[in-house]
C-alpha cells in the first residue's frame, strides 16, 4: 500500500478515534514501510497535539482509553504475548497456595498454564477462567479447588462483579492476586475500563499478601476509566517486553519487580 505521509497520519487518527490506541508494528506492516517511518509519523502527530506516544505506539492525547473491546475480540489480540505472560505468571504459584485470578484474556492464559500444582485453591470472578480451570481439574492437570464468585454477570466481558460478589470475596484471604488490567501508568497507576471490575480488583488487592499485574506491551503508558491502585502498590508486573528505558529509574525506585516473559517463554512457540 503506497500512500503519502499525510494519508498515513489521517488513517492513524481514524484508528485512534475508533480504538483509542495504535501500535507501530501493525501500522508498518499495513503500509509496507519501516517501523521508523511510522514512529516519525507518530512523533509529528504528537507535536501537533493529536496523540501521546507510549511504548510501542500511541494513545489519545490525554492517554485515556475510554472503552474495552469485547472479550471474544480481545482473545486474538497479542495472543502469543499473553500466552507467554500466562506461563511466566504460573511459575509464581506454589503448591498449597491460595490465589485469586481476575477477569481478562491474559488471566485466561494464566489459568491455562496452571499444571502440576497440588492442594491449590483458586478464587475467580471470571466465567472463562473458571471454565478453563474446571476442565483442567477434570483432566488432572492440577489438584485443588476452584471457587467462582457469585454476583452480577457481564456477558460481554465474561465477568462477575457487584455488591454480592464483593461480600463473598471479603470472606477470603489469599497469598497472591493476579490482575489482568486495562492500563499501566507510572502517573495514574493501575487502571481498568469497568468501574465494577476495578472495584473487585481493589478488593482482591486488599485481600492478598502480594499483587502481580499481568499486562502486555499495549497496556503500557495507558490510563483507562477506573483507578485500581498506585503503581508502587504492586509487587511485580509481568509483561512481554523489557521495562521501557524511560521507565527504568521510576520502576527501580518503586521497588516493583519487572519480569519480561517474552525472552524465556515466547521462544517455546
Amino acid at each position: 500500500m503506497s500512500v503519502s505521509s499525510e494519508q498515513r497520519k489521517e488513517f492513524i487518527l481514524q484508528i485512534l478515534d475508533r480504538e483509542g490506541k495504535v501500535n507501530v508494528l501493525p501500522l508498518a506492516n499495513r503500509f509496507m514501510v519501516s517501523s521508523e517511518t511510522i514512529r516519525r509519523d507518530l512523533d509529528v502527530l504528537e507535536r501537533e497535539g493529536q496523540l501521546r506516544r507510549v511504548y510501542g505506539g500511541a494513545v489519545r492525547h490525554s492517554g485515556y482509553s475510554p472503552s474495552e473491546p469485547p472479550y471474544a475480540l480481545r482473545k486474538s489480540q497479542n495472543a502469543e504475548e499473553k500466552r507467554a505472560i500466562g506461563r511466566a505468571a504460573a511459575d509464581w504459584i506454589e503448591d498449597g497456595s491460595t490465589i485469586v485470578i481476575d477477569v481478562g484474556t491474559t488471566a485466561m492464559e494464566l489459568a491455562m498454564a496452571i499444571q502440576d500444582k497440588q492442594q491449590l485453591k483458586v478464587i475467580t470472578n471470571s466465567v472463562a477462567v473458571a471454565a478453563v480451570l474446571s476442565d483442567s481439574l477434570n483432566q488432572g492437570r492440577f489438584r485443588g479447588k476452584v471457587t467462582l464468585l457469585g454476583g452480577e454477570l457481564n456477558p460481554e466481558q465474561q465477568s462477575i462483579s457487584g455488591p454480592l460478589c464483593e461480600r463473598m470475596m471479603e470472606q477470603f484471604r489469599v497469598d497472591l492476586a493476579f490482575m489482568s488490567v486495562g492500563g499501566v501508568s507510572l502517573v495514574d497507576g493501575i487502571t481498568d475500563y469497568d468501574a465494577n471490575e476495578a472495584s473487585m480488583s481493589q478488593l482482591f488487592a486488599r485481600c492478598a499478601q502480594r499483587v502481580v499485574v499481568l499486562a502486555d506491551h499495549s497496556k503500557l503508558g495507558v490510563t483507562t476509566f477506573a483507578r485500581i491502585m498506585p503503581f508502587d502498590g504492586i509487587e511485580a508486573i509481568i509483561c512481554d517486553v523489557e521495562c521501557p528505558d524511560e521507565w527504568k529509574d521510576a520502576v527501580d525506585q518503586s521497588g516493583v519487580q519487572w519480569i519480561a516473559a517474552a525472552s524465556e517463554y515466547m521462544k517455546e512457540e
